[in-house]
């Protein structure tokens, strides 16, 4: 029977270390997600976010997050427009702040913020959404203040919105 038992703890532990390694998801399985579109000199590049908008998943943030691939990324949506500063508090990863004007254009990029910074990094106007992406990415797009952010959820953006029907995944326009 110690051979069994010996056996089973070794298939548990191996099961635990390769999950551990893998890439795993983010933990975030209580936020909503969705996809968004940066409009660029360079073309349309889509980014899987996960959208922050109430008080408590604004304040999570990204924080202790020690992985995000290139097209992920988090949204912070506000109610209305408004000035606009984040930090880097408990912020491991060197993130792009992205700030959105109420009509969807870029207000202004934050490249490279600084991990662990309490620096305020603010918004150039009042803005409407923030949208965290690895560092170097808006460079990489050529992101830049006047290119567009497209998320249909987002009524201020030049996507019209969409109201949900009573059927799952079903959309009737407004």
């Amino acid at each position: 029977m110690k051979p069994l038992h010996l056996l089973l703890a070794m298939s548990a532990l191996v099961v635990a270390c390769a999950s551990a390694s893998g890439t795993s998801p983010l933990p975030f399985p209580n936020l909503p997600q969705s996809e968004v579109e940066a409009v660029t000199r360079t073309g349309t590049h889509r980014f899987k976010v996960w959208i922050a908008a109430d008080d408590r998943s604004r304040t999570q943030g990204l924080m202790r997050v020690r992985e995000l691939l290139p097209d992920q990324g988090m949204l912070f949506l506000f109610e209305r427009p408004q000035p606009l500063a984040f930090w880097m508090k408990d912020t491991w990863l060197s993130l792009d702040l992205v700030f959105i004007g109420p009509d969807g254009a870029i207000l202004n990029v934050a490249a490279n913020a600084r991990p662990l910074s309490l620096e305020p990094i603010e918004s150039d106007g009042p803005a409407v959404a923030v949208l965290e992406v690895l560092a170097g990415t808006a460079r990489k797009i050529d992101l830049r203040p006047g290119d567009r952010i497209a998320l249909p959820t987002l009524r201020t953006t030049s996507v019209p919105p969409a109201r949900m029907t009573s059927k799952p995944g079903g959309r009737v326009p407004d």
